[in-house]
């Protein structure tokens, strides 16, 4: 697939194009090598990064798009390679990057072009830190609930978002801090949610639960998770927790197998400041973020989770409304029958 890639014309031409750059030009701003096979040893990896030169920003009246994606499937890499002349028809690509290694906030874009399923999406919001870009989220993923874009229908998409015909729709993401003796030492951003597991030997944990300083409940079970509305959908939901309107202003706090009868999820404001602190921990116990570890937990350690003011923002194509992706994506409706469009829709008084 790597021998496939070096041949591919966009990603090729774009690193035969900033090899011929200046080193004093404003994009020029990495070693060859951490961008492109053509300028390294080729990685085992099929990944790709590659930066567009040359282009006349003053008369190019597109958009400007990053391309992301997971490098590790070669389907993904094809795919963005494939549809790259698409996406030139409405957007300058500034960048693509299928390694994740990039810090995006060093280049000038007005949205980003993400390949893969929800895990791509989580990995670009995170790559994309405090300076979130509107995301065209292409579904080549298994499930596909936040990145709801067919391949078929990204032209369109552009095409439309360019003219103006659809919007952003802003969502809560949180900020986790993680407060040792007393002291801030690591925080992080996030989407989905804040997760702490039990970890090894697998027995079961203590935690407290501060709203506001003000404590809320003592938690006995395998763990506890504090989801966004887009998280309620992804491990929250898993553990019995509710379905939020993804603009929704809320958090849920959900925990995992309490050993009571009485502990159930509770929704509350985003506005609120939670803390999560460590009675009783294992030695594998730890905190995790979106699907990634964020740190190991020790006894007395706080998690401090509040709404960040950075938001996630996601471009959707016309006709994906809400009770739709829950409909045909998490197979939600019952017993609900197949019907044609205009039996969907209410009829107009």
């Amino acid at each position: 697939m790597v021998s496939d890639l070096n041949n591919a014309p966009g990603i090729a031409q774009a690193c035969h194009d900033r090899a011929e750059m200046k080193k004093g030009s404003k994009l020029f701003i990495a070693e060859e090598k951490s961008f492109c096979p053509h300028f390294a040893p080729l990685s085992p990896l099929p990944v790709a990064s590659a930066i567009i030169a040359g282009m006349n920003q003053s008369s190019d009246q597109r958009l400007r798009a990053i391309l992301l994606g997971a490098g590790g499937r070669p389907d993904i890499v094809a795919e963005a390679e494939r549809l790259w002349p698409v996406i030139e028809q409405h957007a300058a690509i500034v960048l693509a990057d299928f390694a994740g290694s990039e810090d995006l906030a060093r280049f000038p874009a007005d949205l980003a072009v993400v390949f893969g399923g929800d895990g791509s999406i989580l990995r670009a919001a995170r790559q994309m830190g405090h300076r979130q870009l509107p995301i065209v989220a292409v579904n080549m993923g298994r499930l596909g609930y936040l990145a709801n874009i067919a391949t078929d229908e990204l032209a369109t998409v552009l095409a439309d978002y360019r003219a103006g015909k659809l919007k952003v729709a802003e969502h809560l993401m949180f900020e986790c801090s993680l407060i040792r003796e007393k002291k801030p030492v690591r925080k992080q951003l996030g989407l989905n949610e804040v997760s702490v597991l039990a970890g090894m030997p697998f027995s079961q944990i203590t935690l407290n639960l501060y709203v506001d300083s003000e404590l809320a409940t003592t938690y006995s079970g395998d763990g506890l998770i504090i989801a966004t509305p887009v998280g309620s959908t992804a491990h929250s939901l898993s553990a019995g927790g509710p379905i939020l309107r993804q603009s929704m202003n809320a958090f849920v706090v959900v925990p995992i197998s309490p050993h009571t009868l009485t502990n159930r999820p509770v929704v509350d404001a985003a506005d609120r400041v939670y803390e999560l602190e460590v009675v009783h921990p294992n030695p594998g116990t730890a905190a995790v973020i979106d699907g990634k570890v964020f740190a190991a937990l020790l006894q007395g350690d706080r998690l401090r989770i509040e709404a960040s003011n950075s938001r996630f923002q996601l471009i959707t194509g016309k006709g994906h409304g809400y009770y739709r992706t829950l409909r045909e994506k998490l197979g939600w409706g019952g017993q609900l029958k197949r019907m044609t469009k205009s039996e969907i829709r209410m009829p107009k008084k």
